[in-house]
């Protein structure tokens, strides 16, 4: 609750990584607070009243998890939309030839998104969320210590920087900075 809205403010992408994170912490636990307070919330160093509003957070994502239908896999319809935002953002900044830099990235980064969508079987994702995948499978790699070879780390890397600027143009956005030279005209 307290690292999801200091990210959420400060970089979407690494909130919404760690949220997906929350997702699979609460999966791993079972949906069950008890276990969640026991295993995360007892070893948050903060006082009592925080943590009883950390309980209530994760609580309340239970509950979303269970109504939303995403006890398995899959993730929260807020998550889902933040994936919609950032990827309308993306189609919106891909439409001006202004971001020639963002342009330049994306196209660096197509080859690994299209070699990922391929490996997606029949449902592959929206580029943007096979990027978050991506990402989130690479963390996960990392997590665990698993060898990742040279061309996974090249692919990650670029991957990384695409998202860290589509990221920043999203924080620019929201505090409407990013298309502000177009408003005065």
């Amino acid at each position: 609750m307290i690292i999801a809205s200091q990210k959420r403010k400060d970089n979407i992408a690494e909130y919404l990584l760690y949220m997906w994170q929350i997702e699979d912490l609460i999966r791993a636990n079972g949906l069950d607070l008890d276990k969640i307070r026991e295993n995360v919330i007892s070893r948050f160093p903060a006082d009592e009243e925080t943590q009883t509003r950390m309980a209530e957070w994760y609580e309340s994502l239970i509950d979303m998890m269970r109504r939303e239908d995403v006890t398995e896999s899959g993730h929260l319809q807020m998550n889902r939309n933040i994936i919609g935002a950032l990827a309308d953002l993306h189609r919106r900044v891909m439409a001006d030839p202004k971001f020639i830099e963002y342009h330049k990235e994306f196209y660096a980064t197509l080859p690994y998104i299209v070699e990922l969508r391929a490996k997606a079987g029949d449902n592959p994702a929206g580029e943007i969320e096979t990027c978050f995948n991506a990402l989130y499978g690479w963390l996960l790699m990392k997590l665990r210590h698993a060898e990742i070879s040279e061309s996974t780390a090249k692919a990650m890397a670029q991957i990384a920087r695409f998202i860290a600027m589509l990221s920043k143009y999203f924080y620019l956005d929201e505090h409407d900075q990013l298309f502000k030279d177009d408003k005065e005209d």
